[in-house]
């Protein structure tokens, strides 16, 4: 008898976590059914993406709506400017040295070339690419982070908004993270398995390396949100992270077999690269006592 309602209580305290993943990918399957049949992510003008990207955002409001959960649980106060500052930087950080330790070390695999030329053309301004090139930066750093916050905002909604902070109460900082890293990796897979997801390296070793960088990602997330209390910075480094490496870093490397091993979101370098980062705040900035402050703000 004894088992059976502690074994209930339990399932009471994981219903919200329950409801919020099985909605998330109960809802991504309509985008992703397009996805998949088109083979591309770009269906639809890249719209269907969009679309997908806000799945978790509406899980996580529907699973507040049903459970009546307070929505301002999710994170939305604006915190100290210096941990949207650090979610910015960030990625260029642990990207970058990866990106020029290859163009270095990979024989031709810069590809500045085409890169200031496709941006010569855009901008109108053939007999200046290296003014358009940096035009074309400049733009993506400023106007093209708002853009790429608009979709990143709808995932760090639902993966720190919602779910994190519930998944730490529960388990712990450690285990919260690890888990919440799993079902982030796997929410990916149908996009890296079933349509042009991947930078062209064979699957089984494209999905072990962004597996194993989504998850490392998952604790930088992780203590952004638990030592900001706040949504904002994870959303600001997602977009960060989507803005610099998939339209900048990618864009200047050559599409070659060995760079690809190295570089993109399916290559080993980030893989290690931002699992030191994590290890870094994780160990030098510990999270402590905040774990507890915002986890009891998610579970009331």
């Amino acid at each position: 008898m004894l088992s059976a309602v502690k074994l209930f209580a339990m399932t009471g305290k994981l219903r919200p976590i329950v409801t919020f993943v099985l909605l998330v990918f109960a809802l991504s399957c309509i985008p992703y059914a397009l996805i998949i049949r088109s083979h591309h992510l770009g269906v639809g003008g890249g719209l269907i993406t969009g679309v997908l990207m806000w799945m978790p955002a509406t899980a996580a409001l529907l699973t507040c709506a049903l459970l009546k959960i307070d929505v301002a649980s999710l994170g939305w106060n604006w915190r100290p400017v210096r941990y949207e500052a650090l979610a910015y930087v960030l990625p260029i950080l642990y990207a970058g040295p990866v990106y020029v330790a290859c163009w270095i070390f990979v024989p031709h695999s810069l590809a500045y070339g085409g890169f200031a030329s496709s941006a010569a053309q855009a901008y109108l301004m053939p007999h200046s690419p290296n003014a358009a090139a940096a035009i074309e930066i400049l733009v993506f750093a400023t106007f093209g982070i708002v853009r790429s916050l608009s979709s990143a905002l709808g995932e760090e909604i639902g993966w720190r908004g919602f779910l994190l902070p519930r998944l730490t109460g529960r388990f712990g900082f450690t285990v919260g993270c690890l888990i919440s890293g799993c079902i982030w990796a796997v929410w990916h897979y149908p996009a890296l398995l079933l349509a042009d997801y991947n930078s062209g390296t064979p699957k089984p070793y494209a999905l072990a390396c962004f597996t194993a960088m989504v998850i490392a990602m998952a604790f930088v997330m992780g203590w952004m949100r638990l030592r900001s209390g706040s949504l904002w910075p994870c959303a600001l480094l997602h977009a960060s992270h989507n803005l610099f490496v998939q339209a900048i870093f990618d864009r200047l490397t050559q599409p070659q077999s060995r760079a690809l091993y190295v570089t993109t979101e399916f290559g080993f370098g980030m893989a290690i690269t931002i699992a030191i980062v994590a290890v870094y705040l994780v160990v030098r900035h510990p999270v402590g006592a905040l774990t507890s402050e915002v986890s009891a703000t998610a579970a009331a």
